[in-house]
C-alpha cells in the first residue's frame, strides 16, 4: 500500500486522499481530473529525481490528488481558500494545505489576494512540490492532456492575454517544462 508518512498528521494513503474526497462531497468528474493530474506529476517527479534533484514525490501524489478539495463547495477561484480550510479543519499537514492554496493560474500575488479580500497569505507556488502540482495542473482540463500554448489560449481567454498569471504560468512551463519528457 502507498503510505504517506511524515507529510501530514495523519497517515493516509492513495485510497485514503480519494476517500477524503468522495466523503467532502466532490463529483466523480473533479476526483478523475485529480487522479490525472496526480499521475502526471508523479511522473515530473520522477523525472526530477531522476536528475537529482530532492523532490518529495509522495508529497507530490497527495497534494495533487487533494489540490482540488474546495470544489466539493465551488468551482469558482476561491476553491483554493475552502479546500485550504477544509484541509486545515481534516488535520492535514501544511506541506499539503500550501500546494491547495497555491495551485490556482500560476499563483496569486499578494495584491490580487488583496483584492479577492482572500486571507493575507504566500498565494504563489515557492517549492519545488508546489510547482509541479501547479504545472501538472495546468496541463490537465478534465481528465485530458494538454499543451501549454492551449492552457495559455485558455486562460488568455478567461482573465484576459495582459493578465500577471499568464507570466506565472509561462514561467513555471520554463522551469519544470524539462522535467515533462525526460526519460
Amino acid at each position: 500500500m502507498n503510505q504517506l508518512k511524515n507529510v501530514g498528521k495523519k497517515t493516509i494513503c492513495e485510497k485514503g486522499a480519494l476517500e477524503i474526497l468522495r466523503r467532502i462531497g466532490c463529483s466523480k468528474g473533479v476526483m478523475e481530473h485529480c487522479k490525472a493530474v496526480s499521475n502526471l506529476a508523479v511522473q515530473i517527479a520522477k523525472n526530477a529525481k531522476n536528475r537529482q534533484m530532492i523532490v518529495n514525490i509522495k508529497l507530490i501524489r497527495f497534494g495533487a490528488l487533494l489540490h482540488d478539495l474546495g470544489r466539493s463547495k465551488t468551482h469558482e477561484i476561491d476553491h483554493v481558500i475552502i479546500g485550504s480550510e477544509i484541509a486545515e479543519s481534516l488535520n492535514l499537514s501544511k506541506k499539503i494545505i500550501k500546494i491547495i492554496e497555491r495551485h490556482a493560474g500560476g499563483g496569486i500575488s499578494n495584491e490580487e489576494a488583496e483584492e479577492m479580500e482572500w486571507p493575507p497569505r504566500q498565494y504563489i507556488p515557492e517549492t519545488i512540490e508546489e510547482k509541479i502540482v501547479t504545472y501538472s495542473d495546468k496541463l490537465i482540463k478534465g481528465i485530458e492532456r494538454i499543451s501549454i500554448e492551449q492552457t495559455i489560449k485558455n486562460l488568455s481567454q478567461k482573465l484576459g492575454s495582459s493578465h500577471p498569471s499568464i507570466e506565472r504560468v509561462k514561467r513555471l512551463h520554463e522551469e519544470l517544462s524539462p522535467l515533462v519528457n525526460y526519460y
